[in-house]
Parts: structure tokens; sequence; C-alpha cells
């Protein structure tokens, strides 16, 4: 089993489909509007800040699979720039699965040694715990 591609294959299948739960963040967003999307319903975070917070994460290990420095803080991954039309929210939709196409062929062209070198010591505990947010995602529907 090649664990780059495994990885890469499970995070795709998170974001577009054909995980083992048939649950995918591309389904759960169809057909949401903007005004859907910026919606607080009893105080808790809308669907837009939801995706922003989730590709906040992948935004930031991305940076590091392309060798920029780590520069990421929990305090700005709720920070959702405003959303004011279906073109921000559009915007928004495209950059997070942007994202995640970029960090899955990233991935992929991870060789099965790298996984213990410095790259991955270094970055762990982001590296980690995003997969984890991530790879979690298809338990995660909004009422859909």
């Amino acid at each position: 089993m090649n664990l780059s591609l495994q990885i890469a294959k499970h995070f795709r299948e998170v974001h577009v489909g054909g995980n083992w739960t048939s649950v995918n963040l591309k389904e759960s967003l169809e057909g949401v509007s903007w005004k859907q999307a910026v919606t607080s319903i009893y105080g808790l975070n809308s669907i837009a800040v939801l995706v922003y917070h989730m590709n906040y994460y992948v935004s930031m290990v991305l940076k590091v699979f392309e060798g920029r420095p780590l520069d990421g803080h929990d305090t700005l991954s709720f920070n959702l720039p405003p959303i004011a039309s279906e073109d921000d929210w559009k915007r928004l939709v495209y950059k997070t699965f942007t994202d995640a196409e970029k960090l899955a062929g990233l991935v992929e062209q991870l060789l099965e040694d790298e996984w213990g070198e410095t790259f991955w010591t270094k970055n762990m505990a982001i590296i980690t715990a995003t997969f984890m947010v991530l790879l979690s995602i298809p338990t995660i529907t909004w009422g859909k």
C-alpha cells in the first residue's frame, strides 16, 4: 500500500465523493445559496464560517507542502472575510476545492520514506490535526 496515494485518495473523497460514508463536502454544499451559507442559527457558526475554517487549515498545510513556512494561527481560523454576494460564496467554495486538490496532488507526490523525515516531524502537529479534522468531515452534515 502506498501511504501517500491512500491519504490523497481519501482526502479527495472527503471533498468530492466516493468515500465509505457516502457523505462529502461537495454534495453537502450543492444548492446552498450565499444567504443560507452566511446564516447563523442559534448563534452557531454558519456554513460559510465552517467551510472557511476547514479550508484555513488546508491552506496552511498546502503552504508547508509548497515549501513555505508554517504560519497558521487558530485565532484566525474563523475570521471569514465578509460574504456579501453569491459571487463571494462561490469564490470561497472554489478556493476550498482548488486548495484541496492542490494539497492532494502534493501529498500524492511524497515518497514513502518522506513521511518520517524532517518535513514530517517538523510540521507533524499541524498536519496531523488538519488531516484528522478533514478526514472526519464525512460525519458532518448541515441538515441536508
